[in-house]
């Protein structure tokens, strides 16, 4: 299978972190959808595709390499400066719900070291995230 483009490799770590606790929410889902319709970095994807991307992303968790081998491909197709921008929307996903799971931080830890950043990149991914789905209740 050809190694994933910059935009399926975004997808796929969105769609890794919703199934790390093999439950895929339909908020989790839903936020996804948000993610690719209105974050800059996918204005050129072509929405249409989303579907079959997280579906192929699914069928190579399956195969030989399973999740280390999807995270490596991932990590070859991002380019440097969209790595911090990858984690944010998996983590997107992850925070969602305004819970975590252990499997989900589990998979965020993973994903943290395959894409190499620093501690204080991510506690300011992971404080924004908190601060912007915060409700009033």
């Amino acid at each position: 299978m050809p190694s994933p483009t910059p935009h399926e490799a975004l997808i796929y770590l969105m769609v890794i972190t919703s199934a790390s606790d093999r439950d895929m929410t339909d908020v989790e889902l839903a936020r996804i959808g948000d993610v690719t319709r209105s974050w800059p970095v996918f204005e050129d994807f072509n929405q249409d595709r989303l579907v079959s991307v997280a579906q192929t992303c699914q069928k190579l968790l399956h195969e030989k390499g399973g999740l280390e081998g999807v995270l490596a491909q991932i990590a070859e197709a991002l380019p440097e400066r969209l790595r911090d921008t990858a984690y944010a929307a998996a983590f997107e996903v992850a925070a969602i719900d305004l819970e975590m799971r252990m499997e989900e931080v589990r998979v965020l830890q993973l994903i943290r070291r395959e894409l190499d950043l620093d501690t204080l990149t991510v506690a300011a991914i992971a404080r924004a995230a908190k601060a912007r789905l915060r409700t009033l209740t």
